[in-house]
């Protein structure tokens, strides 16, 4: 077999003849920026995620940031303020930070589920914290109540990188409703995926809402009269038709995806390989399946010629990035762990079952060469 990590032409096939269909209605209304489709999708999403308001932006990394430079414009946060965010989670959470001026501070995750140890994150609190941003890393949620109770401890805002978690449930609530605001990505390999780049902005504050939707249109609300220094990030009209389309099919995709992890969890059985640790079947939608194990280029290297793609999720860890050389010296044990040993296997709603298996037999073959 030739199995793809996320083969998105499949997916998106799958949607066929309707997405076709969308994009040529969206092309012949002739219009294309802030229009209907995408108040269309903003009141669907901010439905599902069972919150008061959704701006559409351009992309998950301006979704984040708008966030926070609206934060900073409502409460007068000051540059070098800080945000607690895990050291172990993709850059774009860190550099949405960076953007605005205000300061990262990094804290370790579990060992066991790679999402923020809520253990470690009150020693990093100082007179200077105004947030805790949460990624609910590979489609998990974090343990929320622990987090709100000690936002609420000590006035912080709970900030939900959601780019990866669409549709998974807390306590029956919804990713995105979970902290004061969510910053969520729609890019095409998400689980709710665009065919280009797309974010949006979900929470409940009105005031959070409006300031993020004038930042993201130059600042402006009145046409040439600029209220901040603003942004131009804006998601388009066809984007919007196409995610308000698959958005209809995302809980019956996710649990597609469960299906496939249970079977993982279920059968593979490899003495050098470590499954992931799962909290709740409804907390995860398991948008990446990351398994872990200490000869991880070995067994990538020994899947790819059985054909089967996976991908390292992440290869680098953030602190050890050139883009924050001022952190080169730090050392985060339990982050650098995972990014040395994690291995995302293939998983998606499209896989076939005998393609599920054909990876189960594969990783339970590989035997590691010391």
């Amino acid at each position: 077999m030739n199995i793809k990590f996320l083969d998105i032409k499949r997916i998106t096939d799958s949607f066929e003849p309707q997405l076709s269909q969308e994009v040529q209605r969206v092309v012949q209304s002739g219009w294309y920026l802030q229009g209907e489709e995408v108040k269309h999708f903003e009141h669907a999403f901010a439905g599902y995620c069972d919150a008061s308001y959704c701006v559409g932006v351009a992309n998950g990394l301006d979704a984040l940031t708008l966030i926070l430079q609206a934060w900073k414009q409502m409460y007068a946060w000051e540059d070098g303020d800080e945000i607690i965010v895990p050291a172990n989670t993709y850059i774009a959470s860190i550099l949405a930070i960076s953007r605005c001026g205000l300061r990262p501070v990094l804290c370790e995750p579990s060992e066991g589920d790679a999402l923020i140890d809520v253990t470690q994150i009150e020693k990093l609190i100082t007179c200077r914290t105004r947030s805790i941003m949460v990624v609910h890393l590979y489609g998990q949620l974090c343990d929320m109540n622990e987090i709100n109770e000690l936002a609420k401890k000590y006035s912080l805002r709970v900030l939900e990188d959601c780019a990866q978690s669409h549709g998974a449930l807390y306590q029956g609530v919804r990713a995105g409703s979970l902290g004061d605001a969510a910053g969520f990505s729609f890019y095409p390999g998400k689980n709710l995926g665009a065919l280009g780049d797309g974010g949006a902005v979900v929470t409940n504050n009105r005031e959070l809402a409006r300031t993020v939707r004038i930042l993201a249109n130059y600042g402006s609300s009145v046409k040439y009269v600029n209220q901040y220094k603003g942004f131009n990030s804006r998601l388009d009209e066809i984007q919007a038709a196409i995610l308000t389309l698959k958005l209809k099919r995302l809980d019956a995709d996710n649990d597609r995806r469960r299906q496939i992890a249970r079977r993982y969890l279920k059968q593979i059985n490899n003495p050098v390989i470590s499954l992931p640790e799962v909290h709740s079947w409804l907390r995860h939608v398991f948008h990446i399946f990351a398994i872990r194990t200490p000869y991880r280029d070995d067994l990538q290297q020994y899947l790819q010629s059985l054909g089967i793609q996976t991908l390292i999720h992440y290869p680098i860890p953030p602190h050890q990035q050139k883009a924050y050389s001022e952190w080169n010296h730090l050392h985060y044990p339990v982050t650098e762990r995972i990014h040395q040993e994690e291995l995302s296997l293939p998983i998606s709603q499209i896989m076939t079952d005998e393609e599920v298996q054909y990876v189960i037999d594969a990783v339970n073959a590989y035997k590691c060469q010391d």
